[in-house]
């Protein structure tokens, strides 16, 4: 069976159910659910249309696979932030999956027009730049703004400057901060607190190797960038590296975010410029400035591993979206974020500088090209 057979072999199989049920969505009772509709055959069914000659139809599947690579990159944060703090990681995917898709789905029928799949990547991100502890009404809060304030107003996906899920984080940030900001679940705390665990057993062994300590008290911890904000003491890589630390229930199994970055760079999903250029410029940078200022800035392997870097570096930043097309502005625009990151860091308020950084990066992003494509193309002189 050729390539071609095998997409179009879901629609032949549902092509019949679906006819049956049209009519209802089309001039029958469910009318007004119409748009939903077209969305969910669009979004699980392989389109038919097609032109013998140009211009051709446009192939929604580059949209599906971009969503579909996305995700499948992000499993292994995913499956590390429900096996770090427990099932309520779950009930947060739903809430932002359920406020964030009515808003999509409203937004549609009142302008009339279609409901994009781009809320499959922002409705599992937001969760994950998101404190374990989060209560689930800031969760609905936050992924509301995120869509209807970053995304919808300015004419839904493709046209948004800003990374939606970038916006919600940022506005339940400076909203709630005593919520965001005053204590962290440590892993395997929920354990402990639903079951009365207080050891793997014959396990044990190997949870230690990893650091993987259940807690014996419901104390939450501070995140190791705050860590070193108050103290200068760095918590030991190779925790950092297997989750082993409080933070945002998807930035802390660093070893998963790394193979799921080579992963979406690996597909082509993400250009590799915007990562390598940001976690270069950040390695540089801190590694200079710890030099000069140990007290005011990490050193660079702490950098990259302490905080939320490495996934808004693979995840956040590579939007295509709200991020520049050019390869000399992607080039620009990681390291840009590199350098506020490093800045935000050791002189702000804030102990976490990678949102700030990318949300400030995607207003840029338009101008970036615009001065990249400008040198490129330069008037010539009579």
């Amino acid at each position: 069976m050729n390539l071609r057979k095998l997409q179009e072999l879901p629609r032949t199989i549902g092509l019949p159910i679906l006819d049956k049920i049209r009519p209802l969505f089309e001039k029958g009772p469910l009318k007004i659910f119409h748009l939903v509709f077209e969305t969910a055959e669009f979004a699980i069914f392989y389109p038919t249309d097609r032109t013998e000659n140009a211009p051709h139809v446009r192939d929604p599947l580059d949209l599906k696979r971009y969503m579909g690579v996305v995700l499948a990159a992000m499993m292994p944060c995913i499956l590390g932030s429900i096996f770090f703090f427990g099932p309520r990681v779950i009930a947060m995917i739903l809430v932002s999956y359920i406020v964030g898709g009515l808003t999509e789905v409203v937004y549609a029928m009142a302008r009339k027009s279609e409901v994009h799949e781009g809320f499959f990547v922002t409705g599992m991100i937001f969760p994950m730049v998101l404190p374990p502890g989060t209560p689930l009404w800031v969760v609905a809060v936050g992924v509301f703004f995120g869509v209807f304030f970053g995304k919808e107003l300015f004419g839904g996906t493709g046209r948004n400057i800003f990374n939606p899920a970038l916006v919600g984080r940022v506005f339940v940030t400076i909203s709630f901060p005593k919520i965001l900001t005053s204590g962290w679940d440590r892993p395997f705390e929920w354990l402990h607190t639903m079951f009365g665990v207080e050891s793997f057993g014959i396990l044990d062994p190997v949870m230690n190797f990893f650091g993987w300590v259940v807690p014996t008290d419901v104390v939450t911890a501070a995140t190791p960038m705050a860590v070193y904000k108050t103290t200068q003491v760095a918590v030991s890589n190779w925790h950092l590296l297997w989750g082993a630390t409080g933070g945002s229930i998807g930035e802390t199994f660093h070893l998963g975010i790394i193979f799921g970055g080579i992963f979406l760079m690996f597909t082509r999903v993400a250009d590799w410029r915007i990562p390598v250029f940001y976690i270069g410029s950040v390695v540089f940078l801190s590694a200079l400035g710890h030099s000069e200022l140990p007290g005011k800035i990490a050193p660079a392997d702490f950098q990259l591993l302490g905080g939320g870097m490495l996934f808004g570096a693979m995840y956040m930043a590579t939007d295509p979206v709200t991020s520049p097309f050019t390869k000399g502005g992607k080039i620009i625009f990681g390291c840009g974020c590199g350098l506020l990151t490093v800045l935000i860091r050791g002189f702000a308020g804030y102990v976490e500088g990678v949102m700030f950084s990318i949300v400030i990066m995607n207003a840029f992003a338009p101008l970036i090209d615009h001065m990249v494509l400008a040198h490129k193309f330069r008037e010539a002189k009579a």
